[in-house]
C-alpha cells in the first residue's frame, strides 16, 4: 500500500490520477508520454521545428541550383536545339514520304549539309573578310583619332588595355583560351544532348511528369507543348528578322562602298539576335570603316543603319510576332540585363527564348489555371478550355 501510495504521488506531479491497481507500471509510462507528446507547448515547439526545417530545405535546394545553374543553363541549350530538330523533323515527316522514324536522322543530316556547304563556299570569303576587318581595324581608330585630335590612338589604346591588364595578362590570356574551349566543349555537349532529346521526346516529358503527382500530369504535358510550339515560333521570327536584316544591311554597305560587305552584314545579322543590344554592338564595326572615309560616306551609314533598324522594328518584328510570339519589351529588356548579369555572354544569347519559356509558364500554370484570370498564352493558336472560373 504504501508502494502503491508513493507511486501515486509521482505521477500526480506528471499531472496524472492515481493509478488504480488494475494499470500496469508500463500503461502508466505510455499514459504519461501521450500527455507530455499531447501538450501545447510540445506541438508549437515541433510546429516550428518543422518550419525550421522546411526552410532549411528550401534555402538549400535554391543553393545546389545556384550552385549547379551553369549546367541548368546547358540543359535549356540542349532543350531549345531539340525543340528546333524536332520542329524540323516533324515538317519532313509531313511533306515528304520517309518515314517517321528516319525524319530525325534527315533533319540533323540537312542541317549539317547546309551548314558545310555555306562554310565551303563563304566560309573562307567570310573570315577573310572579317581577318581584314580586324587587320585595318587599328588604322581605322588611328584615322579616327586623328580627326578628334588624338596622334596613334590604336599605340594609346593599347597600352592602355595593357596597363589595366598588368603583369598578369598571359595568365589571363591563357585563362581565354581555356574559356573559349570550355564554351566549344558546352556547344558540343549541348548539340550531342540535344540529339538524344530530341530522339525520344516522350520519355523525358514522362520522366519530369513523375517528379509530380498524377492529378498534374494533363497540366504539366499541355504546358509543355505550348512552351515548345512557342519557342518554335519566336525561332522562325527571329531567323526571318535576322536573314532580312543581313541581306538589307549587305546590300547597303555594298552601295556605300565599305570595306568587306559580307562580312560587317554578317556580324549585323548575327548579333541582331539579340534584341536591343545586339543591334547597337552589330554596327559599331561599319561606324569604325565609314569614319576613315568621309563624312558622306559616314552619314550614309548612320542613315542606312538607323532606316534599317526602324523597319526592322516597326514594320517585320511586328508583322512577324502576330503571327509568332509577342513578348513585351520591357521583359525583354530585363530578361537580357537579369540573365547577362547571371550567366555572362551565354545569359545574353539564351536570354529572350528563357523569357518565352518564362512568360508562357506564369501566364498558363499560375495566371490562368491558378489564379483564373483570362489571358492570352504565347504559342496559343486560341484560348484553351482549362481556365478555371474566377472566384466570386
Amino acid at each position: 500500500m504504501a508502494s502503491a501510495f508513493l507511486i501515486g504521488l509521482m505521477l500526480e506531479g506528471e499531472g496524472m490520477a492515481e493509478p488504480t491497481g488494475k494499470h500496469s507500471m508500463s500503461e502508466i509510462h505510455q499514459a504519461s508520454w501521450r500527455q507530455r507528446l499531447g501538450s501545447p507547448g510540445l506541438e508549437r515547439d515541433w510546429d516550428y521545428l518543422r518550419r525550421l526545417l522546411l526552410t532549411l530545405v528550401v534555402l538549400g535546394l535554391a543553393y545546389f541550383l545556384w550552385r549547379i545553374s551553369g549546367i541548368l543553363l546547358l540543359l535549356f541549350a540542349a532543350v531549345l536545339l531539340a525543340v528546333l530538330l524536332r520542329a524540323f523533323a516533324d515538317l519532313i515527316a509531313r511533306h515528304t514520304p520517309i518515314p517517321e522514324q528516319w525524319t530525325l536522322t534527315a533533319a540533323i543530316l540537312i542541317v549539317a549539309i547546309l551548314a558545310a556547304a555555306f562554310l565551303v563556299l563563304f566560309g573562307s570569303q567570310i573570315w577573310g573578310q572579317i581577318a581584314q576587318v580586324f587587320e585595318r581595324l587599328p588604322d581605322a581608330i588611328d584615322a579616327v583619332g586623328s580627326r578628334i585630335g588624338i596622334s596613334n590612338a590604336s599605340e594609346e589604346l593599347e597600352s592602355t588595355i595593357s596597363s589595366n591588364l598588368g603583369p598578369g595578362v598571359l595568365s589571363r590570356a591563357a585563362g581565354l583560351g581555356y574559356t573559349v574551349a570550355g564554351a566549344l566543349a558546352d556547344l558540343a555537349l549541348a548539340v550531342i544532348a540535344s540529339i538524344y532529346l530530341a530522339a525520344d521526346p516522350r520519355l523525358y516529358r514522362r520522366g519530369v511528369a513523375k517528379l509530380l503527382p498524377p492529378s498534374q500530369h494533363a497540366r504539366i504535358f499541355d504546358a509543355m507543348d505550348v512552351t515548345g510550339k512557342a519557342l518554335r515560333l519566336w525561332f522562325a521570327g527571329q531567323l526571318v528578322t535576322m536573314v532580312l536584316v543581313g541581306l538589307a544591311s549587305g546590300l547597303a554597305y555594298w552601295w556605300i562602298g565599305l570595306p568587306s560587305p559580307v562580312a560587317l552584314a554578317t556580324i549585323a545579322a548575327v548579333t541582331n539576335f539579340v534584341p536591343f543590344v545586339g543591334p547597337i554592338l552589330g554596327a559599331i564595326p561599319a561606324l569604325v570603316f565609314a569614319l576613315t572615309m568621309d563624312l558622306q560616306s559616314l552619314l550614309w551609314t548612320v542613315g542606312w543603319i538607323l532606316t534599317i533598324q526602324q523597319i526592322e522594328g516597326n514594320v517585320i518584328t511586328p508583322f512577324i510576332q502576330k503571327r509568332a510570339v509577342a513578348i513585351p519589351p520591357v521583359v525583354v529588356l530585363f530578361a537580357i540585363g537579369v540573365f547577362g548579369l547571371l550567366f555572362g555572354l551565354p545569359g545574353i544569347f539564351l536570354a529572350v527564348p528563357l523569357a518565352v519559356a518564362i512568360t508562357v509558364l506564369v501566364k498558363k500554370l499560375w495566371v490562368r489555371q491558378t489564379l483564373g484570370e483570362d489571358t492570352s498564352v504565347p504559342g496559343e493558336e486560341t484560348p484553351s478550355d482549362d481556365a478555371m472560373p474566377k472566384a466570386k
